[in-house]
C-alpha cells in the first residue's frame, strides 16, 4: 500500500480563518496527521524494529519481537559497545514475497558488561539477549562503623 498525501488547497480559506476562533486548527491537524503517517510509512523501509532494553542489578537485557524468524537467520554481535541484531527472512516456499532483513544497533557500556557470559534465547518470536554485568561494576552495599 503506497500512502499519497493530498494537499488541501489553503487559499480559499485565508480571508475567512483570519476572523474564525478556529484559525489554523485545519492546518495544525494537517500537521499532526502528516507527521504520524509519515512515521508509519518509514518504518518497513527503515529495516528496523523496536527494543526494550532493561536491567537488574546483575544483567542488562535486550528484548525484540521477530516473529517468524529462524533461530538459523538471527545473528547478534558485541563489537565495540554497540550490540548489533540481524534476522533475515527469505521468501516461503509458496512463493510469497515475505523475504526481509532487518537490524538494529544499541549502544551498551563495554566497561560494565562481561562479554565472555553474554546469552541469547529465541522463544515464540521473542529475542531476548542477556548481558551480565561484571563483578566490579556491581553495586556494592558498604557498612560504616560508627564509634
Amino acid at each position: 500500500m503506497r500512502l499519497v498525501r493530498y494537499s488541501y488547497p489553503n487559499h480559499r480559506y485565508a480571508a475567512s480563518a483570519a476572523r474564525s476562533p478556529w484559525a489554523g486548527l485545519e492546518s495544525e491537524i494537517d500537521r499532526l496527521f502528516e507527521g504520524t503517517l509519515r512515521s508509519l510509512a518509514d518504518l518497513p523501509a527503515a529495516g528496523r524494529f523496536p527494543v526494550d532494553i532493561y536491567e537488574d542489578k546483575d544483567n542488562t537485557y535486550v528484548r525484540a519481537e521477530l516473529p517468524g524468524f529462524s533461530r538459523d537467520n538471527i545473528q547478534v554481535e558485541l563489537v565495540d559497545g554497540y550490540l548489533t541484531l540481524n534476522a533475515t527472512r527469505g521468501e516461503t516456499a509458496e512463493g510469497r514475497g515475505d523475504a526481509a532483513s532487518f537490524s538494529r544497533s544499541v549502544t551498551v557500556p563495554d566497561d560494565k558488561i562481561a562479554a565472555d557470559r553474554i546469552s541469547a534465547a529465541y522463544a515464540d518470536g521473542v529475542l531476548t539477549v542477556t548481558l551480565p554485568h561484571r563483578e566490579e561494576a556491581k553495586p556494592r552495599k558498604v557498612t560504616v562503623a560508627v564509634k
